[in-house]
């Protein structure tokens, strides 16, 4: 038996009911952005539960999934903008 329950998904309107959908394979990579300091921000988005709303479908009527994640960031910054410890 699927597991549903309602999923808040736009301010001002109910919820809306929704099926956890299990992750079978998930491929998180690293974004990276240079910036002009010289610092290197990396940025990776952990997606940790999806849930599909029932009966919703976007203007191409694919269905509509809720996302629930995290960002982790690590920041590798040069010496000159370091504070000693």
């Amino acid at each position: 038996m699927p597991t549903r329950r309602k999923i808040p998904i736009r301010p001002g309107e109910p919820p809306k009911e929704a099926e956890f959908v299990p992750i079978n394979q998930s491929n998180e990579n690293w974004n990276e952005y240079i910036l002009q300091d010289g610092s290197v921000v990396r940025l990776k988005v952990v997606t940790t539960e999806i849930w599909r709303v029932l009966d919703e479908y976007d203007q191409d009527g694919n269905p509509v999934y809720f996302v629930k994640s995290g960002n982790v960031v690590t920041v590798i910054a040069p010496d000159h903008l370091r504070r000693g410890i």
